[in-house]
């Protein structure tokens, strides 16, 4: 849903759906009933947000990571982190990458709930396939005297 009129044009509702080339697929949804995020796995699901930590099956909650999966470290405060990664040349605790790709995700969902379509996407040139509209849709002019 988009507001009709105001000052911003972001969607206030969202909801839309993205499959990746291996089969796990991202489903975005918010709304008043749903200020969360859910990760599905084989073995169940981990949800988080506004209403607290669940997750299915309850033991979940308390397993253990093994020390041969994968390890994050936990940042309780990204600018800190951020600024200490500039000291000390450490990744920070959200990658840039990561922050691109994600970012990137949102902005095709956003095109995609706009034209109420689905859109084709090439991750490794980053360009849209088939559909000039939504191709030109990715970028617009700069004012100036800003250019890229």
């Amino acid at each position: 849903m988009f507001p009709k009129d105001g000052l911003f044009d972001a969607p206030t509702y969202i909801h839309f759906r993205a499959r990746y080339e291996n089969g796990v697929e991202l489903i975005c949804k918010t709304g008043p009933e749903n200020v969360q995020i859910r990760f599905e796995g084989t073995d169940g699901w981990v949800q988080t947000g506004y209403r607290g930590f669940t997750t299915e099956p309850a033991s979940l909650k308390t397993s253990v990571i093994r020390p041969n999966e994968i390890h994050l470290y936990q940042s309780a405060d990204h600018y800190r982190n951020f600024l200490d990664c500039i000291k000390t040349g450490r990744e920070t605790a959200a990658p840039v990458e990561i922050g691109h790709r994600s970012a990137t995700v949102c902005h095709l969902g956003n095109i995609a709930m706009r034209l109420k379509r689905k859109i084709r996407w090439d991750p490794v040139n980053e360009r849209v396939l088939g559909d000039e509209t939504t191709a030109r849709m990715l970028d617009r002019p700069c004012r100036a005297p800003w250019h890229l």
